[in-house]
């Protein structure tokens, strides 16, 4: 979006209309230390629209973008094949000037989309029911466990070393503000299965637990059975919050609504939207219909209007901008709807054999780059299940590793020391994503440039 700057005669016009001789009047309320004196420090004056472009675009050029080297970072984001369809369609004036359905009555095909993305999240996470979207994944854990707050009527929430450390960030951070009690744990580099502790899990469930959080595929990849563990939270009356953060695994793996979790967390950005240096993204939220009016967010239903014609409408609005503060499921006040459409999009294109068929890719993909890398002298694959992401112990400690990767233009993974400053036994771990947009010779590329780095 361009800013477009007020001429003279506009800035004239607009000070006689409300009564004022200069911009300064507008500022007489503001004592006089605390208004500025001259240029801020460090910050350029104007220039140029032209000048302006080409300094950014500078700034622009010196970031290692996605498609423009070998890429395999993941952990909760990840490079996907977007079709140029997706982005096509969610720029169409219906959808990028409207898409805030604030008068559901008017907004019908927003409506409906929403209906539909609904629809495709609760069938793929494996729940009854999912709502209109989150902002992200992060969050969208945190209102998850603050919902099993208020089912449960405790506080404690048992969180798995497995969940991303980012959403386990987030959560630390809210509980400064609502008195829940998080129990964390950090992961371990075991052989075979990388960061599993449902055992820990399992023994540590009581009846004090409000919920236990676990993600599947977890944060160093390892793909896990969570029947058990959902048993065991059933039996002490406690939910289990499944965290998935690759939404593609779900064309291989089972859902884990189907292993029993009670309400089922995650991040769309694979599904449609780009990664795009952080954001936007878009969060799911699906749940048991038993537990529909406690899930946060919002709810778009399908109705008949006067004439008997399908319509759709805002079934449940439990957000504090509808209702009175304390009746309200959640203070977010809107939904990630642009980044919704285009994963609906985007599944939509690809139908349930499309997605089977691109989990099928990655995990190939991705066993083979891993048999590859592994032959590497000083590095060792830690897992044994993936789907499409895995964990290297390398023979020296990653992040100088990822640095010599990153100059000589491969985004060779995430180093665990960057995810764990300070836990030592982590230092040498590796995490690497693969996807159907990585080929044999971005594979090869990696796998030459670690046995440089790590000679």
């Amino acid at each position: 979006m361009r800013y477009l700057p007020l001429s003279d005669a506009d800035r004239s016009a607009m000070l006689q209309t409300i009564g004022a001789q200069s911009i300064d009047d507008l500022f007489v309320d503001v004592p006089e230390a605390a208004r500025l004196s001259g240029p801020i420090a460090g910050l350029p004056l104007h220039a140029p629209e032209m000048a302006v472009e080409r300094q950014l675009k500078a700034l622009a050029d010196r970031n290692l973008a996605a498609g423009d080297s070998p890429f395999f970072l993941g952990c909760g984001a990840y490079r996907h094949h977007v079709p140029a369809s997706v982005d096509h369609l969610i720029q169409r004036g219906e959808f990028l000037t409207a898409y805030t359905p604030y008068q559901p009555e008017i907004a019908q095909g927003t409506l409906q989309v929403l209906f539909e993305f609904q629809t495709q999240v609760a069938r793929l996470l494996g729940c009854d029911v999912a709502n209109a979207s989150m902002y992200d994944g992060s969050t969208a854990c945190w209102e998850a466990i603050v919902m099993a707050r208020r089912i449960t009527k405790r506080a404690k929430a048992l969180i798995s070393a497995g969940v991303h450390p980012h959403y386990v960030s987030v959560c630390t951070t809210i509980t400064k503000f609502t008195g829940d009690v998080l129990e964390t744990a950090i992961p371990e580099l075991t052989d075979g299965a990388p960061g599993d502790d449902l055992a820990r899990l399992i023994a540590a469930v009581d009846r004090d637990t409000s919920c236990v959080v676990v993600q599947n595929p977890n944060i160093l990849g390892h793909v896990a059975d969570l029947s058990e563990l959902a048993a065991r939270c059933q039996e002490m009356g406690a939910l289990l919050i499944a965290v998935v953060t690759e939404p593609v695994a779900l064309g291989a793996i089972r859902s884990p609504g189907e292993m029993g979790a009670d309400i089922v967390v995650g991040e769309g950005q694979a599904l449609g939207v780009g990664l795009q240096f952080g954001g936007p993204y878009v969060g799911l939220f699906a749940t048991r219909e038993k537990y529909v009016r406690q899930m946060p967010g919002r709810l778009c239903g399908e109705t008949v209007d006067a004439e008997g014609k399908r319509g759709f409408v805002l079934t449940l609005s439990t957000r504090e901008q509808h209702i009175r503060r304390e009746k309200a499921t959640s203070n977010i006040c809107t939904n990630s709807g642009l980044c919704a459409l285009a994963f609906s999009i985007h599944l939509t294109l690809l139908g349930e054999r499309g997605l089977r068929d691109l989990a099928v890719l990655n995990h190939a993909k991705a066993v083979a780059a891993a048999e590859r890398l592994a032959k590497v002298p000083g590095v060792d694959l830690v897992n044994g299940a993936f789907f499409n992401e895995f964990t290297l112990r390398l023979s020296r400690e990653a992040r100088p590793v990822v640095r010599a990767l990153a100059d000589d233009g491969i985004l060779g993974g995430v180093s665990l020391g960057r995810l764990y400053p300070g836990v030592e036994a982590l230092e040498n771990g590796l995490v690497v994503a693969v996807t159907e947009t990585t080929t044999e010779d971005d594979v090869d590329e990696l796998a030459d440039a670690l046995e440089e780095a790590l000679r």
